[in-house]
């Protein structure tokens, strides 16, 4: 079986998806690409070259895909849509630089999918499950080297924060790696049209994570009683949701130069590191 072209203009992807009987999926979050334009433009921000191992997530209708594999690079292509897992096996059959994985993206091992290269992701997140897969390739993966991806604006500007509008979102994807917003994607790039913008995202790992493996339950948990009581001061809300009384954590608090007073999102990454190095010394469990 040959490799077969995609469509190039927009009102043909609309013939094709007619033609596929394909009906996005409001529950998978599925608004499908067909700017060719934009596609250019995430590639470029990939810096997606010759020889380059890529893994995209949810290649939808392949426009994304043909784009990467137009550079030179193996693709790995995660689809959990059956029907559109056929579509892009059959479109690109013939390209022996193209596998297709039919499987949740959150259930998969990237580790084994790169077989121990270095490899980069790529890919128009699905709105409702974006986050998850983020979270999930950021802290299972250190053979990542960078990831673009397009998720809701709103969404990409919470996870690249910065005090004082810092939220879990921006410390879980903190940890990991650091990031910019590359270009914001109008709503008329998509069938069907979304209600906001969206945004691409690079995302470069850090070479070790901020907060090590053993400390990451505890980070976490901490930064969530941090956080569980946005409008209270960060005294407050740690004392409301850890077994330390008030009066100590507004010591560690002065301790590390950190004033009492302020509210979680206010915090920057040095200072969430620098409050959990203290808890350390301290050992008190977080509240169930």
């Amino acid at each position: 079986m040959t490799e077969r072209r995609l469509p190039a203009r927009k009102r043909d992807w609309l013939r094709l998806i007619d033609q596929l009987e394909i009906r996005p999926s409001k529950r998978r979050g599925q608004n499908f690409l067909l700017d060719p334009d934009i596609v250019q433009r995430i590639v470029k921000a990939a810096k997606v070259a010759e020889g380059d191992a890529v893994v995209e997530i949810g290649p939808g209708l392949g426009i994304l895909s043909q784009a990467v594999l137009d550079r030179g690079a193996n693709l790995t292509a995660i689809e959990i849509d059956a029907q559109l897992a056929e579509h892009v096996r059959r479109t690109f059959a013939g390209n022996k630089a193209f596998q297709l994985i039919e499987g949740d993206a959150l259930a998969v091992d990237y580790g084994k999918i790169a077989d121990g290269r270095h490899f980069k992701i790529v890919a128009n997140l699905p709105y409702s499950v974006g986050t998850a897969i983020i979270s999930r390739f950021l802290s299972t993966q250190q053979s990542l080297t960078q990831a673009t991806v397009m998720v809701q604006r709103e969404v990409g500007e919470r996870m690249l924060a910065r005090p004082p509008d810092m939220s879990i979102l921006t410390v879980a994807v903190q940890v990991y790696a650091a990031g910019s917003i590359e270009f914001v994607v109008p709503p008329e790039s998509f069938y069907p049209s979304p209600k906001v913008d969206s945004a691409v995202l690079t995302l470069t790992p850090h070479q070790t994570p901020l907060v090590s493996p053993e400390r990451q339950n505890q980070f976490f948990a901490l930064v969530n009683a941090g956080f569980r009581h946005k409008r209270k001061n960060i005294a407050n809300s740690l004392a409301l949701e850890t077994l330390l009384a008030k009066p100590e954590i507004e010591s560690l608090l002065r301790w590390i130069d950190i004033d009492p007073g302020r509210r979680a999102q206010t915090l920057n990454m040095d200072e969430w590191q620098a409050l959990d190095s203290v808890w350390t010394t301290e050992p008190v469990p977080i509240n169930p």
